[in-house]
């Protein structure tokens, strides 16, 4: 191929390349002929090849060396070089590089050029590559040129105006003026590029928005005389009169009336009108209709016209092009919290779209369908919802599952069908349910005394019929170990189907879970303990049970081992203690719980609210909320400590993962491993060393350390008043590391008389299981001689605990 080939023969050529590497040697042949003429001080083809190299840069190789020739050309006299000159200047080079800073006076000097072709090239390549150092140069002349006679030359300096104002927001103010002067123009194309002018300016401007304001009335009679025209062969689309430029009036008027009365008043008589005269099947028109809604919600419009925007939404949704599906529910998806009564009118439609095919459009529905749920319709959408669970894809389960929980625990009409429909969800989707879901259902469970009855033995049925999900596994493990005397109370249970079932059928049952593969280590341990449990709800198979337990005490296991161990030992050594440590777990409150539904724990800050002290004889005024929220400032760093308030579980002991509570009777388990023999010697106790944290304007606060259990803590914090004045309304509040759970008990009292003459003591209890180094902040609150007092203590070290 000779290096003077023509642009059509090159492409030829490379697209009849066989392979890349034929295509590559082509086009280094055709560079280097072009580097060699570009060399040439006298080359009549420079467009030529600049031509071909502007395709060459297009198929992805480089081509930064046409960059000079893309400057000489455009200081070329000739249109046709010019124009090639522009072209490369937009393709190779950007506002990075220093060769872009060459060609700025040749801009200048075209946009001052006689010609508005040309005029026209260097509008187009400022408004394509212009730098910030550039569009400040030539502000001015794109201002002259907005206010030129040419409406083609209008047109090009608009758009290149908004670049302007993209990069140099504080240029601004100078195309004001000429932006509100080119809406009275007749040119479509000129009040395109206006609307879009003005939108920037606006959303970059306060004080222009202000005045702008005032040009709703122009804005409406363009957007009237555009709903209201005929057929026009030049701007009609799909029987719409310029769809393009209605768009972009609506979107500048929702601009212009988000947040003020008499803007949106303007415009509503319009935005009724264009909602009821467009035409909706094709493409076009439901564009403008979409935007229409959307202003309509955005300013302030009457209710009957918001109305009329949910039932074009609910219109869109029996579209059959699926975008259109799509975005008419993602806009539902945002109203619904504010016209929730309007969006329901179309729930049917709306849970239809849940059969969708498209994924994408099953979420929506999905996320819609759950936002409108409520107490009225929660059977009926519930019912549906749990349709589409069991054939939704794997990966809207976890969102529908959670969801489900969600509308449940809020909505629920009673506590059966709030159980029933959790364990329709773990029996259909247990395996993608989140982890917090297994303690709350026990939770739940617990605290519905009536039903324990009627659950267990719903629990036990899906136990028999599959093991495979296993947050439904422990549950039915759980509940069978706490109530499984129930299964055996034949008559009882009036409300589920009569079943016969004996001591063995429920310990093969638990035995088939622990033998499974499937079963996960922590769905053995729920089957170990329930195993247990067992133990004092029947009678005829305590040495099966014992068996069991002895089998596992060389599991691979170390957790399902450890815990067979001890329960061997309770067995043994302390067999009259088995009864008592096996008992019943208590109601639980949801406030005595870890995590709530949707939480992660450790994860943020809580507030603590401030204990009371329990005097049967005074009562004391609540903290105000102020005070409470004041607690956050005891945090240097939000991202380290938390505060933890409230028990950590049933009697303020964190709960196992065996159903056991270490404080109770079942605390004893800590030493029941075999072959350790008890001293029964007495030590004598010695008294907690106590140091002294605070000694300020006569309040002296002491800290005590008892002996740590395992990852507890006992801390007692003792406050004394030595100075002449009486002391009232005492408060302590504390602070840790947000991975150290915190328990405060109630004070002894909340005054200190003077001179030492009494003493406040406050327990706080610590949960450290990642043993990391303990620190606190106790905050200080109290009224002396009627003026209120507060200080905050840092206390890095602890004293030694008492032996």
């Amino acid at each position: 191929m000779s290096p003077s080939v023509r642009l059509q023969e090159m492409i030829r050529v490379i697209r009849s390349a066989r392979t890349q590497g034929e295509e590559r040697g082509v086009i280094q042949r055709e560079c280097a002929a072009i580097r060699a003429q570009f060399r040439q001080a006298d080359n009549g083809g420079r467009s030529h090849n600049l031509a071909k190299l502007l395709y060459v840069h297009m198929l992805g190789y480089p081509a930064h060396f046409g960059q000079m020739e893309c400057v000489r050309l455009i200081a070329s006299p000739r249109y046709n070089e010019k124009r090639v000159g522009y072209l490369g200047a937009m393709m190779l080079l950007d506002e990075n590089q220093d060769a872009s800073l060459l060609i700025t006076n040749s801009i200048k000097n075209d946009l001052a050029h006689s010609s508005q072709y040309v005029q026209s090239l260097a509008l187009c390549t400022l408004a394509c590559m212009g730098s910030a150092e550039m569009c400040r140069d030539l502000a001015p002349e794109i201002d002259r040129l907005l206010r030129a006679s040419s409406s083609y030359i209008k047109k090009k300096a608009t758009l290149c105006a908004v670049h302007i104002v993209r990069k140099v927001p504080e240029l601004g103010e100078l195309f004001t003026p000429a932006a509100r002067a080119l809406l009275a123009e007749k040119n479509h194309g000129v009040l395109h590029g206006a609307v879009i002018l003005i939108t920037e300016l606006c959303e970059r401007n306060a004080q222009t928005l202000v005045q702008f304001r005032e040009a709703v009335p122009e804005l409406v009679h363009i957007m009237r005389g555009l709903v209201t025209s005929g057929y026009s062969p030049e701007h009609t689309v799909a029987g719409i009169s310029d769809p393009f430029l209605q768009v972009r009036v609506l979107r500048l008027l929702r601009i212009l009336g988000r947040n003020n009365d008499t803007a949106s008043d303007a415009m509503n008589d319009l935005l009724a009108q264009v909602a009821t005269n467009t035409d909706s099947s094709k493409t076009a028109g439901s564009a403008v209709l979409y935007e229409t809604v959307l202003t309509v919600m955005d300013i302030k419009s009457e209710s009957g016209l918001r109305v009329l925007a949910v039932n074009i939404l609910g219109r869109f949704l029996l579209n059959n092009d699926r975008n259109i599906r799509y975005i008419s529910m993602t806009s539902l998806q945002k109203i619904v919290s504010t016209d929730h009564n309007a969006v329901q009118r179309h729930r049917g439609t709306i849970v239809d779209c849940l059969k969708d095919q498209d994924a994408s459009v099953k979420r929506r529905a999905l996320e819609l369908s759950l936002a409108l749920v409520s107490a009225i319709n929660i059977r009926s959408m519930m019912k549906e919802l749990l349709l589409f669970l069991s054939t939704c894809p794997p990966e809207l389960k976890s969102h529908a599952a959670s969801g489900i929980f969600n509308a449940a625990e809020r909505y629920s009409p009673s506590q059966r069908w709030h159980i029933d429909t959790i364990l329709h969800v773990l029996i259909t989707a247990g395996a993608d349910v989140r982890d917090e879901t297994v303690p709350n259902l026990i939770q739940l469970i617990t605290n519905a005394s009536q039903l324990h009855c009627y659950t267990v033995h719903k629990l036990y049925r899906a136990l028999v019929a599959d093991i495979s999900q296993q947050p439904l596994v422990q549950v039915a493990c759980w509940c069978i170990g706490e109530y499984g005397d129930s299964l055996l109370q034949q008559g009882e249970c009036e409300e589920t189907e009569p079943i016969q079932v004996t001591e063995d059928d429920i310990l093969d049952a638990l035995e088939t879970v622990l033998q499974s593969h499937m079963s996960s280590p922590a769905t053995r341990g729920f089957a170990l303990t329930a195993t247990m449990k067992l133990s004092t709800r029947i009678t005829e198979n305590v040495d099966r049970i014992r068996s069991i337990v002895s089998i596992y005490g060389s599991c691979m296991d170390v957790e399902l081992q450890q815990r067979a161990v001890e329960y061997n030992a309770l067995f043994k050594k302390y067999d009259h203690m088995r009864a008592a440590v096996l008992e019943k777990m208590p109601v639980m409150d949801r406030s005595s719980m870890g995590q709530t539904n949707g939480e992660s724990g450790g994860g943020g800050v809580q507030e603590l609210e401030p204990t009371k002290p329990k005097q049967p004889e005074m009562v004391v005024a609540p903290q105000p909320a102020s005070q409470v929220c004041d607690l956050l400032d005891l945090l240097g760093d939000p991202d380290e400590p938390s505060l933890l308030g409230g028990p950590l579980g049933p009697g303020g002991a964190p709960l196992g993962p065996a159903g056991l509570m270490p404080g109770s009777a079942g605390g004893d388990l800590l030493y029941l491993l075999g072959g350790l023999e008890l001293t029964p010697t007495p030590t004598p106790a010695t008294a907690p060393a106590a140091v002294t944290v605070y000694d300020k304007s006569g309040v002296v606060l002491k800290l005590s350390c008892e002996r740590p259990l395992d990852a507890s803590q006992t801390i007692t914090l003792t406050a004394t008043n030595t100075s002449d004045h009486d002391i009232s309304s005492l408060t302590l509040q504390a602070a840790v590391p947000k991975n150290v759970q915190l328990q405060m008990k109630a004070p002894s009292g909340d005054s200190l008389p003077a001179r030492s003459s009494a003493v406040v003591t406050q327990t706080v209890l610590l949960n450290n299981p990642n043993k990391v180094s303990l620190k606190m902040r106790v905050r200080l609150s109290y009224t002396s001689q009627g003026s209120p007092f507060q200080d905050t203590v840092q206390i890095d070290s602890f004293p030694t605990p008492g032996l």
